[in-house]
């Protein structure tokens, strides 16, 4: 008599994908940021006018958000390490999107840089949180794709915003279009403190197949307050990290706050053309974001080393984004210079995975307050350069071209800081680890 095969065994339930939404979330406030944050450099020109600002002036006030933004993001994010990513969410962005509003509300110099300094203290919290979420939510081998994603959105919900500002302008008083912009966060604030639990255990739309794909989220999901503050200060990573998001930071910072006027006053570009070309350097940032998202993993497998990988694509991001600058300088066509410039932000942004990324695998249960620290030192470098830019046109006879070498100097720099950092061994581990 034939033997009768056994029956295969059931296959288990398929995980839910519960996890993809806290990435939807992080995707549209990225872009709610962004909006907010963006804004005021296409409007400048009209709030100088209407305020009667100097260059320098303008220059204190882009300042005061950076500032704020660079003070705040640790307690941001320790805020997030302890309550939890889903109070402190809910709460800061109800804050910003408030001082989003009274930017338009605003009737000198003195309280614009209030409003402003008041706005980036909320939005602070932001990026921090949403990397404690990520650590939290994510698999390991899915976050760097999610911060390309992440990070992909935040630049094109800037890239856009020129033109977005424009057409809004068109309608009404830059007065007003903040009050408009202000309350996208709010809607965002609402449906997100109705869905998210700080623990997927809590959730009731993860199964227990995807709560086993989430190694270790109950560790980093739970509150503490304590931060090992000695170990931060003595880990060379941990410098090499702050000091690297720092260059990053310099240049950046050209895109969002003087870039406008630099396209009127330098180039002689209208408004509406304007507005185009100073969404290229975000739209192509955001791009290269994706773009590492994607490749990195490639990368990594190929080598067998995900420490050897991070580092290289970091180096390649900030030598090219040096080399760009230099060449955008070069340029005399204010089209081509944009282009150039906007590949120069391309570059710019394959460092943003691999160096959000090693917050989360360095950090842990510490990601919250590890991303905050080295999203201050970006800040600080944000807060330095708008005025310093004021003051080289001032002392220059407003040539722009020297603004933009000395950001490809800091650029430049940025590549040895990756030579020394070591992006995937956690802090509270002796042995290199592997993300």
């Amino acid at each position: 008599m034939a033997t009768q095969k056994p029956a295969p065994a059931p296959a288990g339930p398929k995980p839910t994908r519960a996890r993809h939404l806290v990435i939807v979330f992080a995707v549209t406030l990225a872009i709610v940021t962004y909006v907010d944050r963006v804004a005021i450099s296409q409007a400048a020109p009209l709030i100088s006018r209407d305020l009667g600002l100097s260059p320098v002036q303008m220059g204190y006030a882009f300042a005061a958000f950076a500032w704020a933004y660079a003070l705040f993001e640790v307690p941001g994010g320790w805020l997030g390490d302890w309550m939890g990513p889903r109070r402190v969410l809910m709460r800061i962005v109800i804050w910003w999107s408030f001082f989003t509003a009274a930017t338009g509300w605003v009737w000198s110099h003195f309280s614009l840089i209030v409003t402003r300094f008041l706005f980036g203290a909320g939005e602070a919290g932001c990026f921090p949180n949403l990397t404690k979420s990520f650590t939290t939510w994510l698999p390991r081998d899915e976050r760097v794709r999610a911060q390309g994603i992440m990070w992909l959105s935040a630049r094109w919900g800037g890239a856009f915003t020129p033109l977005l500002v424009v057409w809004v302008l068109s309608y009404m008083s830059w007065r007003r279009a903040f009050e408009v912009f202000g309350g996208l966060g709010v809607i965002w604030a609402v449906f997100f403190y109705l869905w998210y639990r700080d623990n997927p255990r809590d959730h009731k739309s993860v199964n227990a197949a995807e709560l086993a794909m989430l190694d270790g989220a109950d560790r980093t999901a739970s509150g503490h307050g304590d931060v090992p503050w000695a170990r931060f200060l003595k880990s060379r990573t941990i410098w090499m990290l702050w000091l690297q998001y720092f260059a990053l930071s310099w240049g950046w910072y050209f895109y969002i706050t003087w870039l406008p006027t630099y396209l009127r006053e330098a180039r002689g570009v209208e408004l509406q053309v304007s507005a185009v070309l100073a969404g290229l350097p975000l739209f192509l940032g955001g791009i290269g974001s994706l773009f590492c998202g994607t490749v990195l993993p490639l990368v990594a497998r190929i080598t067998g080393d995900v420490g050897r990988a991070r580092r290289w694509m970091s180096c390649i991001g900030f030598a090219g984004a040096a080399t760009m600058l230099v060449v955008s300088s070069r340029m005399a066509d204010p089209v081509w210079a944009m282009v150039a410039m906007g590949f120069s932000s391309f570059c710019n942004d394959l460092v943003m995975p691999p160096a959000w990324a090693a917050c989360m695998d360095v950090g842990g249960k510490y990601a919250g307050t590890l991303a905050g620290s080295m999203n201050m030192f970006g800040n600080f470098a944000g807060g330095l350069a708008p005025v310093a830019v004021g003051y080289i046109l001032k002392f220059t006879n407003q040539d722009w071209n020297m603004t933009l070498l000395i950001s490809a100097a800091v650029y430049f720099a940025g590549t040895f800081c990756w030579m020394f950092l070591d992006p995937v061994t956690p802090l509270d581990e002796p042995a290199p680890g592997r993300a």
